[in-house]
This record gives structure tokens, sequence and C-alpha cells, in this order.
């Protein structure tokens, strides 16, 4: 849960202009996901959070530049872990199998992690395809799948 809960806190602060740990709060709530404002907090200090100014002078939250990237290696470990039941492939398409509720925080790290060779990624609620160009790119990104899950 913590690990859909962060991925949904990212995605918030990456889209949207979030200023307060209430709105953050209030923003989860709307999705369905109960917490508190110590939870909250706990997340921020987690990830890292930082305020930046915004055009109207006033603040948000913000991923900060050097963990953007440096911590997605560990993030994807941890959710593929956590998440990932099965995956196999055919031709340039690849299927990941996952718990139920985890494929899009799953799909959004492989779309973050910017592998070469994968055109797009498509994720249901237990299941994800991959469409990998050329072709001969699916076995070096199976090989990335394969050491995420050990």
């Amino acid at each position: 849960m913590k690990s859909k809960r962060h991925l949904k806190i990212m995605k918030y602060i990456q889209q949207e202009e979030i200023s307060t740990q209430q709105e953050l709060a209030a923003r989860l709530r709307e999705d369905g996901i109960a917490v508190t404002q110590a939870t909250v907090s706990r997340d921020i200090k987690e990830l890292g959070l930082i305020k930046v100014p915004t055009k109207d002078k006033g603040y948000k939250y913000a991923l900060p530049p050097e963990r953007e990237h440096s911590d997605l290696q560990g993030r994807m470990e941890r959710m593929f872990k956590d998440s990932v039941v099965d995956f196999d492939h055919s031709e340039n398409l690849i299927v990941i199998n996952t718990l139920p509720g985890t494929a899009n925080g799953v799909a959004s790290l492989i779309d973050n992690a910017d592998w070469e060779g994968v055109l797009s990624t498509l994720a249901g609620d237990d299941t994800i395809l991959i469409i990998v160009k050329p072709k001969e790119m699916v076995e070096e990104i199976l090989e990335k799948l394969h050491q995420l899950t050990i």
C-alpha cells in the first residue's frame, strides 16, 4: 500500500500544484486512500519532497532533481518484488502479470525508466503490455525485468 501511495503522491506533484500536506492528504482521500496528516508527513520525508516556487509567488511540492532518477532503480526493485507475479513475451510484446491494482504503478515506473526499445506500455488492473521496437531489444528488456525480480 505504501508503494502505491508513494507513486500516487509523485504523480500528483508532477501533474498538479500541491502546496500543503492537507491538500496532498485530501487528494489521496479523493482517490480512496485513507491517510492521516502524520502519514503524509512521513511520506513527504521518505520521498525527499521539496518546496519550489510557483508562478503566482507561492510554493508547491516537487521531487528533488537529484532523486528523480537516482532512486528510480530502488523504487523499481521494491515495486517489482512486491507486485510482479510473472512475465512472458511473444515477438515484440512483453506481458507482465501483477497483483491486482498494482499494474499502473509498475507501468509508470517502466515509463519513467526511459528504457531504450520500450515504445509504450499499457496497463490494466493486474496486467501490463510492453510494446518493444525494434524486436531485437526484447531479450535485453526481459533481462532488465528479470534483474528487478531477483
